[in-house]
């Protein structure tokens, strides 16, 4: 939900997709890979050991020594120190199992994590000018390549075996904390809990465990908006101007802004997750006027639909306007219409100073040369979600959430359709309307994601094979092996 400033030229685990079509599965499964007698192949062999094992001081030497003085300067060093930590946490090792692309100053490897069966391209520059200093590096996730992963029809039972086991070896190594749930056609496969809600008191999470859903929730807020215009009271060419006034919105963006632009992050707006916000008490923002102050000066930065920005304030916005055409508290009226008839009992925006039974803390893994300690988000995070993220529900509640979608309960079939579909008119070919999209093999998958501090989520429904996962997690890292194995097991079975 709430996404910090990233560091473009540091490693970003999870983040890019590259292509495999050039590489061969003999190659992969090759038993040794020689790096290239050159000096990007020697610093990026050197790279890739220290993201396997190496220690926090000798990548901190290694950084000072041989990366750019732009990068190092990217991001502060306990930043970088503990991306690298991150990652080995999550992974625990990695083999070179290819050399993609190996230039004078630029490098591709193709690496595999046994522990995760995740695979990854690596990707590494140099200056071109002496000394040749590490200018940037790259590790992003990648399907698994042809001929590498046996493409198996499971039986229900199977699949469900396969989870638990691969569940088991996670969380043996404490990779994962949270709540898994597989459903076909609304039955449940496997469902699971792991871990502990919380650390101090030693409670343990439970299937009906209340998680943060980060981002999650633009789902419900763009579901509130096709609901609203199923009934006539707004329509998605509307202009943000007709609902909202200056105390909102600017006057140029209440002119060009539209509502669909909004629910597909292609407004031109940003985050309210700014400086004014993290230097405020949480206390301040409770409702969705308090965010006032931190909006109505915000100004797009590009041409309405000629771009793609990731937007809170869009969403938050739309949470205003659901208030001002419905008459009601954005609250209430989620409760009412989304939770209410989906029969989500245990869903809510709850205020994290008031007690709230069965909710799980978040954390994160925060490292330092002597090792690593365990912190809490509570002091982190919003006091109370909203339109654009931040409340809470299990994986029961999120599965009945698909399947009212499903089955039309929440909103009409065509609805469901322009919700669900990708936008590329208004640069938002993976995004339709408060939903993600992804194409894999015929099969069109939507839902949503959320991060942040202590928390990772997600809800994909196969929209033609009729299968739902919903994966839940109080930690900061270990939720994106987990979804990309449900993906590995479940796609084969739609063949």
């Amino acid at each position: 939900m709430f996404r910090k400033k990233r560091y473009s030229m540091f490693l970003i685990s999870m983040c890019l997709v590259f292509s495999l079509l050039l590489i061969g599965s003999a190659s992969l499964l090759a038993k040794t890979v020689k790096f290239p007698d050159t000096q990007v192949g020697k610093q990026a062999k050197e790279v890739i050991q220290l993201l396997d094992s190496g220690t926090r001081q000798e990548v901190r030497q290694y950084i000072s020594q041989h990366f750019s003085q732009e990068f190092i300067k990217s991001a502060p060093m306990v930043r970088h120190l503990q991306l690298f930590s991150e990652t080995q946490e999550t992974y625990r090792g990695f083999e070179v199992k290819a050399i993609q692309k190996a230039t004078d100053y630029e490098l591709y490897a193709v690496l595999w994590a046994p522990l995760t069966e995740s695979w990854f391209v690596f990707r590494m520059k140099l200056e071109e000018k002496a000394p040749h200093k590490i200018y940037s590096f790259r590790l992003g996730p990648v399907p698994s390549p042809e001929g590498t992963t046996p493409v198996l029809k499971r039986t229900d039972q199977q699949i469900a075996d396969a989870i638990k086991t691969y569940m088991e070896k996670l969380v043996k190594k404490d990779i994962f904390s949270g709540t898994v749930l597989v459903a076909k056609e609304g039955k449940v496969i496997f469902k699971n809990a792991y871990g502990l809600a919380s650390k101090r008191f030693n409670v343990p999470n439970r299937i009906d465990t209340k998680f943060n859903l980060g981002s999650m929730n633009k789902m419900f807020t763009a579901v509130a908006i096709a609901q609203l215009v199923e009934k006539g009271k707004l329509g998605y060419d509307d202009l943000v101007g007709k609902f909202l006034d200056s105390t909102w919105v600017k006057k140029e963006t209440a002119e060009k802004v539209k509502i669909k632009h909004l629910l597909t992050h292609s407004s031109g707006l940003g985050s309210y997750f700014n400086n004014k916000f993290w230097e405020s008490s949480r206390l301040l923002f409770r409702n969705l006027e308090d965010y006032k102050p931190l909006i109505r000066d915000e100004k797009s930065r590009f041409e309405p639909g000629s771009q793609w920005l990731y937007s809170n304030t869009g969403m938050l916005l739309l949470g205003a306007v659901i208030e001002k055409v419905s008459g009601k508290n954005y609250y209430n009226y989620i409760r009412e219409h989304i939770y209410k008839p989906a029969g989500m009992t245990n869903s809510d925006c709850y205020e994290m100073d008031l007690p709230v039974p069965n909710l799980a803390i978040g954390y994160v893994k925060r490292f330092g040369d002597e090792g690593y300690f365990w912190r809490n988000n509570i002091y982190d995070y919003v006091i109370k979600g909203g339109p654009a993220g931040g409340g809470f529900s299990t994986i029961e509640d999120l599965l009945k959430f698909a399947q009212a979608l499903r089955n039309n309960k929440l909103i009409n079939k065509e609805s469901l359709e322009l919700l669900t579909t990708a936008k590329p008119d208004l640069k938002s070919p993976r995004y339709g309307y408060g939903f993600t999209i992804t194409e894999k093999d015929g099969e069109r998958i939507v839902g949503h994601s959320g991060g942040f501090t202590g928390i990772r989520s997600v809800l994909r429904i196969f929209l033609k094979g009729g299968y739902t996962f919903a994966i839940l997690s109080n930690y900061s890292s270990g939720m994106t092996p987990v979804r990309e194995k449900l993906e590995a097991l479940l796609l084969p079975q739609l063949k």
